[in-house]
């Protein structure tokens, strides 16, 4: 294959790593808001489009333009709309982000059990608060995929036992220490803190209703590092005010950002983060390793990692 133009939204670091890394092909920078390119590209490295209630359901002039492949930055592909895929071959960055998510999720694990932030002094008024161990409970994940499988391990390391339940269709990894479960009501009954870490899909969007919540451990405290659109949120907030569900960390919602005024907001055991689990101040280095070793399949015309499914959602 000849020369190859990628364009990418990137920021201006990542770039510059592409350029150095590929320095016989060119990389232009595009605006992560840009929807037009003014070169002959033949790679297009695309950010989330449909972000922040904004939504572009119809193509852009002249899409697909010369391209030849797209590369999604985000694992998931619910924040694309329909024609990114309508075109070329479409590959995700599935796995590039997961071991800063896995660390945010052992994290949230931290926080509710040594009660962060609320148990910094700010007065004279010191009072002893007894505070949980992480050792010795269990941690629930919901979705078993480079996210779920990087969280276990951590979890076991630090002497949680690990209850798991695959997405629909997929197999359990194996993985030292995690027990598979094979319902989702053995999964909410059996833990004390509960992550999801599955995509969004057709066959997941709404998957933890009211009746899902109601097998839920007396305390259980329920995680969502991966799309909002998985979790029924005013059933969440009716079993929060019950006391079924003693804690929720929610780093995504639907929508993002709620609106102003909305009970998630102002709940007191509820503990919003703004989507940001995935987000490193390294920049991209994984996404940046695995672009490039499918450059290089992509100049060999071999079959490329990561290709998007629309009819599986992921």
């Amino acid at each position: 294959m000849s020369h190859a133009i990628i364009a990418s939204q990137l920021d201006a670091q990542a770039n510059q790593v592409l350029r150095e890394q590929l320095a016989d092909h060119e990389v232009i920078d595009i605006a992560p808001s840009a929807l037009a390119i003014e070169v002959p590209a033949d790679v297009l490295i695309l950010r989330p489009v449909n972000i922040r209630g904004q939504r572009v359901d119809s193509p852009p002039a002249g899409w697909p333009w010369n391209l030849k492949w797209v590369q999604l930055v985000s694992s998931g592909i619910d924040f694309y709309p329909d024609w990114v895929f309508n075109g070329p071959q479409v590959t995700s960055g599935k796995g590039a982000n997961a071991e800063q998510v896995a660390e945010f999720a052992l994290a949230l694990v931290f926080a509710a059990a040594k009660q962060l932030p609320g148990l910094w002094v700010r007065d004279a008024d010191w009072r002893l608060t007894p505070l949980a161990q992480v050792r010795g409970r269990t941690l629930g994940v919901l979705g078993f995929g480079s996210i779920g499988q990087s969280l276990a391990r951590k979890a076991v390391a630090l002497g949680m036992h690990v209850l798991a339940l695959s997405r629909p269709g997929q197999a359990i990894a194996e993985v030292p220490g995690v027990q598979r479960v094979d319902s989702l009501q053995q999964l909410f009954a059996g833990s004390d803190h509960l992550v999801l870490a599955a995509p969004l899909t057709a066959a997941t969007r709404g998957l933890i209703n009211r009746q899902v919540l109601a097998h839920a451990r007396p305390g259980l405290h329920l995680i969502n590092i991966a799309r909002g659109g998985l979790l029924d949120q005013q059933a969440l907030l009716d079993a929060l005010d019950s006391g079924l569900i003693g804690r929720a960390s929610l780093d995504v919602t639907e929508p993002e950002p709620l609106p102003a005024g909305h009970p998630l907001y102002h709940h007191p055991r509820v503990f919003l983060s703004p989507h940001t689990s995935a987000i490193s101040e390294d920049g991209y280095p994984a996404l940046l390793d695995a672009f490039i070793a499918n450059f290089h399949r992509y100049r060999e015309q071999a079959p490329l990692a990561n290709l998007v499914d629309t009819a599986r959602g992921y």
